[in-house]
């Protein structure tokens, strides 16, 4: 199970993961840990060797262990229940910059969702060729959330308060539809 998953700190993160999910957790949250060794200390904030790093590195990982993740979820009966939100805090720029890297990029960045009530299979939303705007269905990241609450049972539209008493909503989103 551990070589399944693949013996890296991520790999091992998500299959601990899935055994709290197993054992009842309600909510995990996992980050792609820092590699010392390699260019952008391993992560996805590519500003160097964007392609070098994607190829060598950040997709095998994450295709290995996302797959046996959904797989095993599938296989014991918990991917219905279970949401699996693949999620980065920006995109990248369309152009490569001059140390063949990709900057941070604001207006288009991907999520990939899985189990949870998600339809399987949908691909939402559409960008300009080199992806760099939207051209159709546009979601913002409060939508994101709104879909988030939603499908964990929390009406997007409820009103929650802080230490001090003061509401505010759950979300100022909608919930994104064509994959619900």
């Amino acid at each position: 199970m551990r070589d399944r998953y693949g013996r890296t700190k991520f790999g091992q993160s998500v299959l601990l993961a899935r055994r709290l999910i197993e054992a009842g957790t309600s909510l995990v949250h996992i980050n792609w840990p820092r590699m010392d060794e390699k260019v952008n200390n391993g992560g996805w904030d590519t500003h160097i060797d964007h392609h070098k790093s994607l190829k060598g590195w950040l997709m095998p990982i994450m295709d290995q262990t996302f797959s046996a993740l959904l797989d095993d979820l599938e296989q014991r009966g918990l991917l219905e229940e279970t949401l699996v939100c693949w999620v980065g805090e920006f995109g990248h720029t369309p152009k490569i910059n001059a140390r063949a890297g990709r900057d941070h990029w604001g207006h288009t960045f991907s999520i990939a969702f899985a189990g949870g009530g998600i339809k399987g299979g949908v691909v939402h939303g559409e960008t300009d060729e080199e992806a760099g705007y939207p051209l159709a269905g546009r979601t913002e990241p409060r939508d994101y959330m709104a879909t988030v609450l939603h499908l964990m049972g929390i009406d997007p539209e409820s009103t929650l308060y802080d230490p001090q008493g003061r509401p505010f909503p759950a979300s100022r989103g909608h919930v994104i539809s064509e994959i619900v």
